[in-house]
């Protein structure tokens, strides 16, 4: 299934960033791409699917859908989407990081983090950017961070 689906979106702005199969047969495909994802293409995808897989033979259910906006970064690609956006970082260790995806590749992305600093002898803190760089298995999850 997955290969047929990476086939499908092979040529096109669209990646693969999670397909799952419950115990109910139950079929969730999510797909992202660097412009947003339209409904009129998850439903060519949904067609496609159908009719490579007849539900006369194995009956299931299907959704494919985009990736959401919120949810956790699953693959490269996510992030290399979302370089110059302001994410959350959960490290493993349980501390909660807010910056600037600087980079990613195919071992681990930078984050760009603004801290007030108290420099010696100095009466007020100031701001500091600095670069904190990450392999992927090293942090719990990353996420798109909203601003209102």
């Amino acid at each position: 299934m997955q290969q047929f689906v990476e086939g499908q979106l092979e040529g096109t702005d669209y990646f693969l960033v999670d397909l799952t199969v419950s115990k109910d047969n139950e079929i969730k495909v999510e797909i992202d791409s660097r412009c947003g994802v339209d409904i009129d293409f998850c439903i060519e995808l949904t067609r496609a699917i159908e009719e490579a897989f007849s539900r006369d033979e194995e009956d299931y259910e299907l959704e494919v859908g985009s990736a959401g906006l919120t949810t956790p970064f699953k693959v490269q690609a996510q992030y290399e989407k979302n370089i110059g956006n302001k994410v959350e970082v959960l490290t493993k260790e349980g501390k909660k990081l807010h910056g600037i995806l600087a980079d990613a590749d195919a071992d681990g992305f930078k984050l760009m983090v603004t801290e007030k600093v108290k420099p010696e002898g100095a009466k007020r803190p100031v701001e500091q950017t600095r670069e904190i760089g990450f392999a992927y298995g090293d942090v719990k999850s990353v996420r798109y961070e909203l601003e209102f």
